[in-house]
């Protein structure tokens, strides 16, 4: 994934208001529903949202610029000093490779063979360890294996909320190098954990370990997840509130319409049931809270208006707060 700077086209140095005001131009500007005739934009849409997981989130934006995690929040190894940077030790296919030292003569799992720790010893001592193919007890036993190797490979990726609820295939980067596409199922849950058999490191000897993802899901530009449910601030005009009205409601499918009464006060709660996230037996509700949002600037005319109204209707609205 690119920069997350560059994706939400902001500098290193912004503040998080900057930030947030980005995020929420660009969410807004490539949503899929904005955006029904361009196959990209779930793409843009899915980058846009983990850009802002990363940076958006102060914490993690500290991580990113100290170099502890890259653009997908994943964290950065550093290494380890005089070795391997992976610290790999030379282990075929990645991975620590085990061993187990015991005393006993050569046989069956030990040291029989050509190539093994008595020939280290041969090649140290100059033929000191020679007496053990002279029949004479080798004081090791060299025995592969001895202890099981964790070959899992452990990796994070972030999805949109749509994708969450829909399915989609991503791909993903492994620490090891390699890239796979994978199907994330349909409604899956933040936390839960997707198994790729065999698609883990490897090393001579063991079975390949397993790929294990765990998913999380990206902040929605304006949906609220609360469990199943969703919930979403809703604009509405001075006068739609007076008089008023139908307004467009958008919803993870295509957006309905919503019968905004007259006298609607701003922080009026809606239900629209059915239409959360999917969950045993059922659905998830959308809870819709209307905020009244006045015109930009200055104006006269509306000013004008509301004194003459406050002067012949005035009312309290705080009155029980005493």
């Amino acid at each position: 994934m690119r920069d997350p700077y560059e994706v939400l086209g902001v500098p290193r140095g912004a503040s998080a208001a900057a930030i947030k005001s980005a995020y929420r131009k660009l969410a807004k500007k490539h949503h899929p529903d904005s955006n029904k005739n361009d196959p990209k934009a779930a793409a843009r849409f899915s980058e846009i949202s983990s850009a802002n997981e990363i940076i958006g989130d102060e914490d993690k934006r500290k991580q990113f610029d100290r170099g502890e995690i890259d653009a997908e929040g994943k964290p950065r190894f550093q290494g380890f000093p005089g070795g391997d940077p992976r610290g790999r030790a030379g282990a075929p296919g990645g991975g620590f490779e085990s061993y187990t030292f015991r005393t006993g003569g050569a046989g069956p799992g030990g040291m029989g063979g050509g190539g093994g720790f008595e020939d280290i010893l041969n090649s140290m001592f100059g033929g000191a360890a020679r007496g053990a193919r002279a029949g004479r007890s080798s004081p090791f036993e060299f025995d592969a294996g001895g202890i099981g190797l964790d070959l899992d490979l452990s990796v994070a990726m972030t999805v949109s909320l749509e994708e969450s609820v829909n399915g989609a295939e991503k791909r993903v980067r492994l620490p090891t190098g390699k890239e796979l596409n994978v199907k994330i199922p349909a409604s899956v849950t933040a936390g839960q954990q997707i198994r790729l058999k065999g698609q883990g490191e490897t090393a001579q000897g063991h079975p390949p370990g397993d790929l294990l993802i765990t998913v999380s899901i990206a902040p929605h530009a304006f949906f609220k997840v609360d469990g199943s449910d969703l919930r979403v601030d809703l604009p509405i005009t001075l006068y739609e509130a007076v008089l008023g009205g139908k307004v467009r409601v958008p919803t993870l499918g295509s957006a309905v319409e919503l019968s905004i009464p007259k006298n609607t006060s701003s922080g009026r709660i809606f239900r629209l049931k059915g239409k959360g996230l999917p969950k045993a037996g059922g659905t998830g509700d959308l809870y819709v809270a209307t905020r009244i949002i006045l015109p930009d600037g200055n104006d006269a005319e509306l000013e004008a208006l509301m004194q003459k109204w406050h002067d012949a209707h005035p009312y309290n609205p705080r009155s029980d707060l005493g």
